[in-house]
């Protein structure tokens, strides 16, 4: 089956530099060499079927051709984790959003790391994230970040590293859990000798997360507040309020009356005490933040100024999701740790350093410049791979706002073997797992790999091409 395959020159997860497979992965290679490259691609479309039967599409906001539903494109080749590199990950993970969390509370409430300057006052209160309507507030248990998925990658040198951190709204559990499903479905064979840390139990964990919000309660009422089926990830937020037996809701179905918030249904108004949140801060409340918004409750922000619902995520986390602020989240971690960082971040220039900004802009052909407001891999620049045009447009940009910009070294993202048209090639993929934090931390056995399919790609993102593939954790000796 691999006979064609060649692997990249950064870091295959299947095969080394020698393009020998790697010794851990040689059981999985004979079940998919048992199967064929034949019945694989026949799989492979079923399995295409099977999500679309699913209804799990995403939606491209887009105007013009490119607009309307999609599936997720599903990538049937496994990727492997051993269990050793993903208790360090976990500990990672944990750390990083502890400093975070810290962080936030520091900066909404006596911004100690303001005043030490170990992050300049100006970058975080120029932050598109940062609401100053939210000095003095104090969330459920005091956790800011409940629900994360931190992006992650391996360097050339098989090396992780956090990407970026998601702290708001993140996206694409729903495709992680049913990626899953449709591997056991399709092609069972390949779980055959090996135990895969199983990942079924999020929902249960997400609830349970979002019940520990409401400690004055011992039955919560959580809902999960969508912008409406038009939203790109309108599927995700129906699969888990259905996976979880919650009231999905759009802001009209909620008022605020009393002191507390209420859902609308047939038998009357019914106390609502966690919201899970699927709309951004800017909507979440006209009477705070933007007038004229339609997806939020009017009176909302009040009911949890007063400690009488709880919000997850928090309003307000938006700031740490800013790539100007990663930057500082090492620091973050010595100043409010006392540790070392577990995972390391990418190198970064911030464009807003006058010193950074000329290196930035001399060797533009070689770096990523990302805008740190974008999202879905949009507002950047890839170096190596644009035009003279492109690059003398991005220094103009960068130039006319350095505020809005970074720049990172183009990485070579490690690859894993798809599947496209028939054949295997390699293809750069990162990771985003799930992080949920209530009154203890758990983090997904696994995560979301998203996958640069279009050949030669750096982009994963759905929006620009990428797709997905199942992530298994497995003991090294058992992969």
């Amino acid at each position: 089956m691999f006979t064609d395959y060649r692997p990249s020159k950064g870091y295959d997860e299947y095969f080394s530099a020698s393009e020998e497979p790697r010794s851990a992965l040689q059981p999985l290679l004979s079940s998919l060499g048992a199967l064929g490259l034949e019945q694989l691609n026949r799989n492979h479309a079923a399995a295409g079927m099977l999500l679309k039967r699913l209804g799990a599409t995403f939606r491209l906001n887009d105007s013009g051709k490119r607009g309307g539903e999609r599936i997720l494109p599903f990538d049937p080749l496994p990727r492997l984790i051993g269990a050793s590199d993903w208790d360090l990950l976990q500990r990672g993970l944990i750390q990083r959003l502890e400093a975070i969390d810290l962080f936030l509370a520091d900066v909404y409430g006596d911004q100690a790391i303001l005043r030490d300057g170990v992050i300049p006052r100006e970058d975080v209160e120029t932050s598109q994230g940062w609401r100053p309507q939210l000095r003095g507030f104090r969330p459920p248990l005091g956790k800011w970040c409940q629900i994360s998925g931190l992006d992650l990658i391996r360097d050339g040198l098989g090396t992780w590293r956090v990407l970026e951190d998601n702290l708001r709204c993140p996206s694409g559990v729903a495709y992680f859990l049913e990626n899953r499903r449709v591997m056991k479905r399709m092609f069972p064979s390949l779980f055959s000798g090996r135990t895969v840390q199983p990942i079924d139990s999020y929902p249960s964990q997400l609830l349970q997360t979002l019940r520990d919000l409401a400690p004055w309660t011992e039955a919560p009422r959580v809902v999960l507040l969508t912008p409406g089926v038009f939203n790109s990830a309108y599927f995700e937020h129906s699969y888990l309020a259905q996976q979880m037996g919650i009231s999905l809701v759009e802001g009209r179905d909620l008022a605020c009356q009393d002191g507390r918030v209420w859902m609308r249904t047939t038998q009357g108004l019914e106390p609502v005490d966690v919201i899970y949140r699927r709309i951004d801060d800017d909507f979440l409340d006209p009477a705070v933040f933007r007038a004229d918004s339609m997806l939020g409750v009017r009176g909302l922000m009040e009911v949890y100024a007063q400690g009488r619902v709880a919000i997850a995520n928090a309003p307000g986390t938006g700031v740490a999701d800013d790539k100007l602020i990663y930057a500082y989240v090492p620091e973050m971690v010595r100043y409010y740790l006392g540790e070392e960082p577990i995972i390391e971040n990418v190198p970064t220039y911030l464009c807003s350093r006058p010193d950074d900004q000329a290196y930035v802009l001399a060797h533009l052909n070689e770096l990523v410049v990302k805008a740190v407001s974008e999202a879905g891999g949009y507002g950047m620049l890839i170096g190596p791979h644009a035009s003279q045009a492109e690059i003398l447009e991005f220094a103009e940009k960068i130039k006319a706002d350095p505020r809005n910009f970074i720049a990172q070294p183009t990485l070579e993202l490690s690859t894993v073997p798809s599947l496209s048209e028939g054949e295997l090639y390699p293809c750069h993929v990162d990771l985003r797992p799930y992080v949920l934090r209530g009154k203890d931390a758990w983090v997904t056995p696994g995560g979301l790999t998203r996958v640069a399919l279009k050949r030669g790609s750096l982009v994963v993102n759905s929006s620009q091409g990428g797709g997905c593939k199942d992530t298994w954790i497995v003991e090294e000796s058992a992969c």
